[in-house]
């Protein structure tokens, strides 16, 4: 049986508001590095074997066009919150391809690896709702359905509770790390860079982060 090929909706905030927590340790790199990191996710993501697609939902032209050029589909965010956004990418999925299933995926993964994501869809496909936790286990890296399935986003905050509240699956899956590892503090991006960032990130993390 051939296996599915999904679609990805990626958000990604306007660069005045993207990894504001990050600011004191890059300083004047702090939107470089969150285009960065959208940019290794985005292609990440479109490495992976599974994906078919990628659509990235934002409000800011300069990430807009740097993961267009990547290949990802992009579309406006309506600018109302995160799950909203990605309510705009489901639809925008929908209208390309209706029958295949859409995964929501967090924008800041810089070490995503395509087998790693594969590994998680593979496993989402057997469930017609489901997510991965963060490496916290509090929030949510991965949300996905199958076609068909109503599309309940539930990102922010103490976002694992919600989803396993909803009804959707927890992937407990072994060895996925780099699925797990979102980046919102110096210390999640030296967390990162252990697994190994991507080659956007890894260049503008050079220019401020030291061991």
């Amino acid at each position: 049986m051939q296996e599915a090929r999904w679609s990805i909706v990626i958000p990604v905030k306007t660069l005045i508001r993207a990894k504001t927590r990050l600011a004191g340790a890059a300083g004047t790199h702090r939107e470089d590095l969150a285009v960065a990191v959208a940019a290794d996710t985005t292609s990440a993501a479109l490495a992976c074997p599974l994906v078919a697609r990628v659509i990235v939902v934002t409000a800011d032209p300069i990430p807009a066009a740097r993961l267009a050029a990547l290949g990802a589909v992009v579309v406006q965010d309506p600018d109302k919150g995160l799950n909203t956004a990605l309510r705009a990418g489901f639809a925008h999925s929908v209208l390309l391809a209706p029958h295949d299933p859409v995964a929501a995926l967090q924008a800041d993964l810089p070490a995503l690896r395509p087998a790693e994501l594969a590994q998680v869809l593979a496993a989402a496909a057997q469930f017609d709702e489901s997510f991965v936790p963060d490496a916290t286990t509090v929030g949510t890296t991965l949300y996905a359905t199958l076609p068909g399935v109503p599309f309940h986003p539930r990102f922010g905050g103490e976002s694992r509770n919600r989803h396993l509240s909803g009804g959707a699956k927890e992937l407990a899956l072994d060895d996925i790390p780099t699925v797990r590892r979102d980046v919102d503090t110096v210390e999640d991006l030296r967390t990162a860079a252990a697994l190994g960032l991507g080659p956007h990130t890894a260049a503008v993390a050079a220019k401020f982060l030291v061991d």
